[in-house]
C-alpha cells in the first residue's frame, strides 16, 4: 500500500499484520455464533484460512502502490479482496474435503470480514493520511519542469498533503522567472545529478515534453543509476477534466477520454440496485422520525407537513420533490432561495434545514425512481431557467437523475447561492461527480454528508 519513505516498510507491514488480526478475530467470532460448526476450530480450517489469505494480501499490497490513493479506491480494493478470499478459501476447502462451513455461515462470515476489512482499511488510511499532513511518511521529490504543467502538478500536491510527497527542488532546461515554481528553481538539467547524489530524493516527477528526447534519456538514466522512482507527467490541458483510458496504437500509446460512467446499462443498473437497497431500509423505519417531525411540524405553524415543489430533474423533466414544511405557508416559495435569517423559516424549521432532516422525505422520491441518493441536488424550475443562461455547461448535471445528497454539498457548495461564481463551482463540482461516479464514491458521499450532519454546517439553512 505504502512506498517508500520514512517508516514506510513498517507501516506497509502493520497493515498487512492487522489485515491477518481482522480475519482471525472475525473467525473466531463466528465460531461464538455457530458453536455447532465442528470444524471451524480444528487446525487444517485456519491454516487454510490464512493460506488463502496470502496471495490476497500480496494483491492488495500492490494494488495500493500508489500514495495518492482516493477512499472510494480503497472500498473497491477490499470488496474484491474479500471476493477473491472467498474463491480461494471455498476453493481450499473443497479440495482438502473440509466439511463444516455451511453457505450461510460462509456468507455471515464474509459479511463480517467485508464490513471489518473495510472499517480497518478507510479508518486505517485516514489515519496515516493524518501522519503524513503531520511530516510523517514522506517522500522527498523532485520536479524536471517549470511549465504549467510542472505548476498544476505541485499545486495538487500541496492541495493534499495526505498524498505525502515533500517538493524540495525544481530543475529546468532554463530558468523561467514567471513560473509560479521560481522559489523551488534549483538550477538546469546539469545540476540535477549533482543535487541527486548530495540528496538522494525518492521521487522524480518528469513534466517536460516527451518529444525532447535528450533532457528525457538522461533524467531516466540518473533515476536508474540512482534507484529513483521516475514518474512521466503528460502536457495535458487543464480543460481535460473527465478520466483518461490508456490505449495503443501499435507501440504508440494512446489516451481516450472516458464517456459518463452511468451510460453504462450495468453501471446504470447498479446505482439503481443500490438506490432502492437504501431508500426502502430508509422508509422501513422513517416512521420513528417521520411521525415525531410531523407532529411538531403541526404544532408549530399552521398548514401541511409536507412541502412539494416542482424541480428539475433527469434530462431536465420535472418532478415533484418533496420535503418537510419548514416555512410559513408564502407567495414566494417557487421563486426567492431560502436565506440564514429568512424571516419566512419556522423556528423548528430552522433546526430541520440545518440538521437536514427537512430533506429526508425525499427517499420516497429516490424509491419512486425521481431521484438517486447520490447525485447534483434539483433545482427550482425558475434557477433551472436562470442559470442555464447565465453558466455555458449548467444543463450538463441533469444528466444524471438529482440527489439527496451530492459532491458540491459534501465539498461545501450548499445553501444559498449570492454570487453567480458559487453556483459556477456547485455545476463544476456535480459535473465531476457525473464524469467520476462510482458506487464507492456514492458510499463516500453518503459517510461525508452523515459526518457534517453531525458537525455544524455554516451553508445549512
Amino acid at each position: 500500500m505504502f512506498q517508500r519513505g520514512k517508516y514506510g516498510k513498517l507501516i506497509n507491514s502493520l497493515f498487512t499484520a492487522v489485515d491477518f488480526v481482522v480475519l482471525n478475530a472475525i473467525f473466531l467470532a463466528i465460531g461464538f455464533i455457530y458453536p455447532g460448526v465442528a470444524e471451524l476450530h480444528q487446525r487444517m480450517t485456519w491454516l487454510l484460512l490464512n493460506v488463502a489469505y496470502i496471495p490476497v494480501a500480496w494483491w492488495v499490497t500492490g494494488a495500493h502502490n500508489v500514495r495518492s490513493l482516493q477512499m472510494e479506491a480503497v472500498m473497491r480494493i477490499t470488496v474484491i479482496a474479500v471476493m477473491f478470499h472467498a474463491l480461494l478459501f471455498v476453493t481450499l476447502l473443497y479440495l482438502m474435503q473440509v466439511d463444516g462451513l455451511t453457505a450461510k455461515v460462509l456468507l455471515v462470515f464474509y459479511s463480517m470480514l467485508l464490513t471489518g476489512l473495510l472499517l480497518w482499511r478507510v479508518s486505517g488510511q485516514t489515519i496515516l493520511k493524518t501522519y503524513r499532513r503531520r511530516g510523517g511518511n514522506l517522500r522527498r521529490a523532485v520536479i524536471v519542469g517549470g511549465g504549467p504543467t510542472a505548476s498544476r502538478l505541485y499545486e495538487e500536491m500541496c492541495a493534499n498533503t495526505g498524498f505525502g510527497y515533500e517538493v524540495e527542488g525544481v530543475f529546468d532546461i532554463y530558468c523561467r522567472p514567471d513560473s509560479p515554481l521560481r522559489s523551488l528553481y534549483r538550477g538546469n538539467l546539469s545540476d540535477l545529478e549533482g543535487y541527486i547524489r548530495e540528496k538522494r530524493p525518492h521521487d522524480l516527477f518528469y513534466t517536460l515534453s516527451g518529444e525532447d528526447r535528450e533532457p528525457l534519456r538522461l533524467t531516466l538514466g540518473l533515476c536508474d543509476a540512482h534507484m529513483m522512482t521516475f514518474h512521466s507527467v503528460p502536457q495535458i490541458s487543464p480543460y481535460l477534466t473527465r478520466p483518461l483510458r490508456q490505449g495503443q496504437i501499435g507501440a504508440m500509446p494512446v489516451l481516450g477520454v472516458l464517456n459518463n460512467p452511468l451510460e453504462s446499462p450495468i453501471n446504470a443498473a447498479l446505482k439503481r440496485a443500490f438506490d432502492i437497497a437504501v431508500s426502502s431500509t430508509f422508509l422501513l423505519v422513517s416512521p420513528l422520525i417521520f411521525i415525531p417531525v410531523a407532529i411538531a411540524i403541526k404544532l408549530s405553524s399552521p398548514g401541511p407537513v409536507f412541502f412539494k415543489q416542482k424541480r428539475t430533474g433527469y434530462m431536465g423533466q420535472e418532478f415533484w420533490c418533496y420535503k418537510f414544511r419548514t416555512m410559513r405557508q408564502n407567495t414566494e416559495a417557487d421563486s426567492v432561495q431560502a436565506s440564514k435569517d429568512d424571516p419566512r423559516k419556522t423556528r423548528l424549521g430552522d433546526f430541520l434545514r440545518r440538521t437536514s432532516i427537512d430533506e429526508l422525505p425525499q427517499f420516497w422520491n429516490v424509491l419512486k425512481g425521481d431521484m438517486s441518493v447520490v447525485g447534483p441536488r434539483p433545482h427550482m424550475l425558475k434557477h433551472t431557467h436562470d442559470y442555464s443562461a447565465l453558466i455555458r455547461n449548467y444543463m450538463v448535471r441533469h444528466l444524471i437523475k438529482p440527489g439527496i445528497t451530492g459532491w458540491a454539498q459534501v465539498r461545501g457548495y450548499r445553501g444559498q447561492t449570492e454570487e453567480l461564481w458559487q453556483m459556477e463551482k456547485r455545476v463544476e463540482h456535480d459535473i465531476w461527480y457525473i464524469e467520476h461516479w462510482s458506487l464507492f464514491l456514492d458510499i463516500k458521499i453518503m459517510v461525508r454528508t452523515v459526518i457534517n450532519a453531525l458537525h455544524k454546517d455554516e451553508n445549512a439553512f
